[in-house]
């Protein structure tokens, strides 16, 4: 080999080489960058991540599945070069020559809590309280007005034509009791039906058959038993006969007076018992759902001190006063002495004891949004999570949980809006620390370049940039987040751009400014 032959092929092996350390350099260069990104996954993670993937694919799993071999949940898949493009299914990223990664719903992308540290947990009087199950025993207090009870009314009619001769009741809410004489009426048409039994009784004693028509005829005119064996022990008719309260109570109306013509079917009078009355009291329309048919009831009123009057709820009266927005409850009580008279004014407590256990928090632990109801839950680690919850009935500082929450959860009952507004229930992020980290945004190292508008989307744009020296990238097409000030007016793909970015805490790279580049004017040709 002649001596300028050897010079070529030793400059060739030294370039091969310098090639080769160059790019182990460059190797070296990205691994250390993204090391250096704010705490950006390892090649290790990703390497694992991409496994997990291959192995989600065998299995069939997607987002939204629980992965067997972690317990999580699956939230989506996502390629870590490229911000904002989430997928449903695993599979190769079809952005880099790698697979997807999954994320998972209590990994880094779940912001769904608040960490606080001790200190300002103190500071601002962060309390607690367990999440129970117990029987609820709503109390509800009411007001109402006592009336008479209309299931214990009785009405006196005549059953032929005659005339009132003596009235024994004089006036409307005279007290009767039940057997007294109310009225003596003279009844020509039981004269009559008398003197035909008597006729009957001594020409056909023996003829059962004439003797029970005979005997029908006087218990329609209004004859009553006693009334008919008095005239079968005697041997003269009884024109006159007097009419009894059927019932003890009181005369709510009396339509007959002495020396009066009455014909048949004419109400005389209408009693109504006293021995139970209703008490209809005002229940507010939020608390309606704590009242219920049978709720044991117990009453006071200023005209009987000293005495309780107990009863039950009869019904709910289908009707809402729209002034006052309550609802009317029936409350039949029990009134020995009948010292409630209607009208009285009494104040009723509803006492209602449910057989079936329910989840129970302190009532103060809700928050109200005015389109959902949630509850703050305390983790471990000082960690804060807003949960949804559905919510049954309140009594005595209890709220009933029909979803949302397990017994032995804890849940914050003071201060939760302190927690709330720094969380604002949509992306909570860990920002109550004791001692304020510096983020990736204020620490993260610069780098700068030149690029074409390849694509521009809502989050992201595609640029195909140069090497960038400072973070030892070559030449490449990828996809960049939106700066924090949005896109530059007017900006169009094809456009030449000079960009800033930095590594964010995902690894992900962040766009701090963006400005267009005005093309160079064209160079006019050297004339020969």
């Amino acid at each position: 080999m002649s001596p300028a032959v050897r010079k070529t092929v030793i400059a060739a092996v030294a370039l091969a080489a310098l090639g080769g350390a160059a790019y182990g350099l460059y190797m070296l260069g990205m691994n250390r960058g993204m090391g250096m990104s704010g705490g950006a996954a390892s090649s290790t993670d990703n390497a694992s991540g991409e496994a997990a993937t291959r192995e989600h694919e065998k299995a069939g799993l997607k987002a939204g599945d629980i992965d067997p071999a972690t317990g999580k949940r699956i939230l989506y898949y996502h390629d870590p070069m490229v911000p904002g493009k989430r997928f449903d299914k695993p599979g190769k990223s079809p952005f880099m020559d790698m697979m997807l990664v999954p994320a998972y719903s209590d990994g880094d992308t779940d912001t769904g809590t608040v960490t606080v540290s001790p200190r300002v947990q103190q500071n601002l009087g962060v309390r607690t309280a367990e999440v129970t199950e117990g029987v609820l025993r709503p109390q509800v207090s009411a007001v109402g007005s006592i009336a008479y009870n209309e299931r214990d009314q009785a009405v006196i009619q005549a059953r032929a034509t005659g005339y009132v001769e003596r009235l024994h009741v004089r006036a409307t809410l005279d007290r009767v009791a039940k057997g007294q004489p109310f009225v003596d009426l003279y009844v020509p048409d039981l004269a009559a039906a008398q003197e035909e039994f008597l006729a009957i009784k001594r020409v056909a004693a023996g003829d059962a058959a004439l003797m029970a028509a005979a005997r029908q005829r006087m218990k329609l005119v209004g004859m009553s038993d006693e009334q008919i064996a008095r005239v079968e022990s005697g041997d003269s008719a009884r024109p006159r006969f007097t009419i009894t309260a059927p019932i003890g109570g009181v005369v709510a109306e009396l339509a007959v007076r002495e020396g009066m013509t009455v014909s048949p079917g004419m109400m005389l009078a209408r009693i109504n018992g006293l021995s139970t009355v209703w008490a209809v009291a005002e229940v507010p329309e939020s608390q309606a759902a704590l009242v219920r048919p049978g709720t044991k009831v117990e009453a006071r009123t200023p005209g009987v001190p000293g005495t309780v009057f107990r009863g039950a709820v009869q019904a709910l009266l289908p009707e809402v006063n729209p002034a006052t927005r309550t609802l009317k409850a029936r409350v039949e009580l029990a009134n020995p002495g009948t010292h409630l008279s209607p009208g009285m004014f009494v104040t009723m407590q509803f006492m209602d004891t449910r057989a079936e256990k329910a989840v129970l928090i302190p009532t103060e632990a809700l928050i109200q949004t005015g389109k959902r109801t949630v509850v703050l839950l305390a983790e471990e680690g000082g960690k804060f999570t807003p949960v949804d919850v559905e919510v049954g009935i309140e009594s005595g500082g209890q709220t009933e949980i029909k979803r949302g929450l397990k017994p032995g959860q804890r849940v914050v009952v003071s201060s939760q809006f302190l927690i709330d507004s720094e969380a604002s229930l949509k992306g909570v992020e860990a920002r109550l620390n004791q001692v304020p980290t510096p983020g990736a945004s204020t620490t993260a190292p610069r780098h700068q370049g030149e690029a074409r508008v390849e694509a521009i989307g809502k989050d992201a744009v595609t640029l195909t940039h140069g090497p960038i020296p400072s973070i030892k990238w070559g030449a490449m097409t990828m996809d960049f987040k939106a700066p924090p000030t949005g896109w530059p007016r007017g900006l169009a793909v094809g456009d030449r751009v000079a960009f800033e970015f930095y590594m964010s805490a995902e690894g992900l790279p962040q766009l701090t400014s963006l400005t267009p580049v005005a093309p160079p004017p064209a160079a006019s040709r050297a004339k020969p």
